[in-house]
């Protein structure tokens, strides 16, 4: 990640997805032939679990922290919208072409088809007995996630939870987002007066949260639900503004204490709209704000977790990033075009997704 942030890469491309005839931009991962998982746990959104965990030695780090505490006290929660319903694309249509009524044998799996599969199968891979959820709330699935963290840490369920989220691109989602007019043919442009609609994308990730003193900490997490539409956001964008006061009043900050806001940024006409009214009213002067799914696409229930991840390590490094194929914003909110280097302590990431789910999480340096 950070060297595609040095060197101003896009993780977007044009490469068709199998059997998909639509003309976009996706975020696609390549998944290495080498990482397998079980055959009853067989799923391209598995293997992207799997694949994740083997970045930045994250599982050590894990297992370190089974070591101190003992897994019975190490928590699991995950974040997704799709789940493995790639895998069940895939049974239906292996139905369709042997023209069977049933699954073969090879997609009775029970445990793959369903909305908790990548929370169970994380918490089985990494030998984790402590409470174990998934979460399922659009594109806030994997901001969520803090949130429940968070809680249970403070209620002494756990010493430490493994925190995450991971969504597969299928044709599901591709047709599904086409269906409604929000899928662009060119690369997104969050925030561009000729944005066009979203890139989709793929992608897993984790962090380990726990008391303990650490480098970066969450300080405040905000919720909040629209109770407007299912798809679309309150036009004043109230519930969005709602879950971003809820994060800082967490984190005992107001909005001039923030250096950086991620934004949810999608590139669709009316969500920068709204989200740019809402942040343009409370901005500061000093504040840096950018929208980073045009160098990763919009990886639906996993964005909570990728965008999370970027504004850590805008923490941690001082490399801020720019808002991606967007060379000119619309007036109002001030979004960075290009990537900076500035020291920043403190960042907020947004997370807006169908059914007016909304969540902010803070984090800061120690």
């Amino acid at each position: 990640m950070q060297q595609s942030l040095e060197s101003n890469q896009s993780g977007l491309s044009n490469d068709a997805w199998p059997a998909c005839d639509i003309p976009c931009y996706l975020g696609r991962v390549e998944i290495p032939d080498d990482v397998i998982v079980p055959e009853s746990r067989w799923s391209r959104n598995n293997r992207l679990v799997e694949y994740a965990l083997r970045q930045d030695n994250f599982e050590r780090h894990v297992g370190a922290a089974v070591e101190r505490h003992g897994a019975h006290r190490v928590g699991v929660v995950m974040g997704t919208s799709t789940s493995s319903i790639d895998r069940t694309e895939e049974a239906y249509r292996a139905m369709d072409e042997g023209a069977a009524e049933r699954f073969a044998s090879e997609f009775l799996q029970p445990r793959t088809h369903n909305p908790h599969a990548p929370g169970d199968y994380l918490a089985e891979r990494l030998g984790l007995t402590g409470p174990c959820i998934t979460v399922s709330a659009a594109c806030a699935s994997s901001a969520k996630v803090f949130a429940a963290a968070e809680r249970w840490l403070q209620q002494g369920l756990v010493d430490a939870v493994v925190v995450g989220g991971a969504d597969t691109l299928c044709l599901s989602v591709l047709y599904g987002f086409h269906s409604l007019q929000l899928v662009s043919d060119e690369p997104c442009r969050p925030f561009s007066p000729q944005r066009k609609g979203i890139s989709l994308g793929e992608a897993a990730g984790f962090a380990l949260l726990s008391n303990e003193p650490a480098e970066l900490s969450v300080t405040g997490v905000g919720e909040s639900c629209d109770a407007h539409h299912m798809s679309t956001a309150h036009p004043e964008g109230l519930g969005a503004r709602l879950s971003m006061e809820r994060a800082l009043a967490a984190a005992g900050i107001t909005f001039a204490d923030l250096d950086y806001v991620n934004l949810h940024g999608t590139g669709t006409r009316a969500n920068d709209e709204i989200e740019g009214k809402v942040c343009a009213e409370v901005a500061a002067p000093h504040t840096l704000f950018s929208a980073t799914k045009g160098w990763t696409g919009h990886a639906l229930g996993a964005a909570g977790i990728v965008e999370s991840v970027l504004a850590m390590n805008a923490l941690l490094t001082g490399l801020v990033p720019g808002t991606m194929n967007t060379t000119c914003a619309e007036p109002g909110l001030p979004v960075l075009l290009e990537s900076v280097h500035r020291e920043i302590k403190t960042a907020l990431s947004n997370s807006f997704g169908f059914g007016g789910n909304n969540c902010s999480v803070v984090f800061a340096r120690a």
